[in-house]
């Protein structure tokens, strides 16, 4: 039984890594989901405590996830329709690689300031390029929670070890 419950967790783990880049994939739920599992599964093996601080890394990755592109998209002049527009980009990129979904972030936010948001060619642009850069920035905060939050963990089983 404890060979299944590793095997789920180390599988679980492995996705939520994947999922901080992938946005189809929930990295860090994934992640949080594997270890509280765990916790039920093996219940010696983890303390309350340290799961606890797991979940606020969690909380933590969600609030700079939605902070990355939000803020980014805004502080180069984007509108509502530049955020939109950058999710839509993105979940069309997801299905063919990091370059596309990279793309597909700037081109969404671009499409849909010029044409429903009737930016001009320049500040759709830079609306472009403030969601691609949040959205870079968010990975990059949601892949550090990610590595964080197995650390602690890591560190929680080899301390009762």
């Amino acid at each position: 039984m404890e060979y299944l419950v590793w095997a789920l967790t180390i599988a679980l783990v492995l996705v939520g890594l994947a999922g901080c880049i992938l946005p189809l994939l929930p990295g860090t739920t994934l992640i949080l989901a594997a270890m509280v599992l765990h916790k039920l599964l093996l219940p010696a093996q983890l303390s309350w405590w340290l799961l606890g601080a797991i979940a606020l890394l969690w909380l933590l990755s969600l609030l700079m996830d939605l902070a990355g592109v939000i803020i980014g998209t805004r502080i180069f002049g984007g509108s509502k329709w530049g955020m939109a527009g950058a999710g839509g980009g993105a979940l069309v990129g997801v299905f063919f690689s990091l370059p596309a979904l990279l793309l597909g972030t700037f081109l969404g936010a671009v499409v849909a300031e010029k044409f429903i948001g009737r930016k001009s060619g320049g500040q759709s642009l830079r609306s472009g390029v403030g969601a691609a850069t949040g959205f870079l920035l968010s990975t990059v905060a949601r892949t550090a929670c990610a590595l964080a939050m197995i650390a602690l963990f890591l560190v929680g089983l080899l301390s009762r070890a």
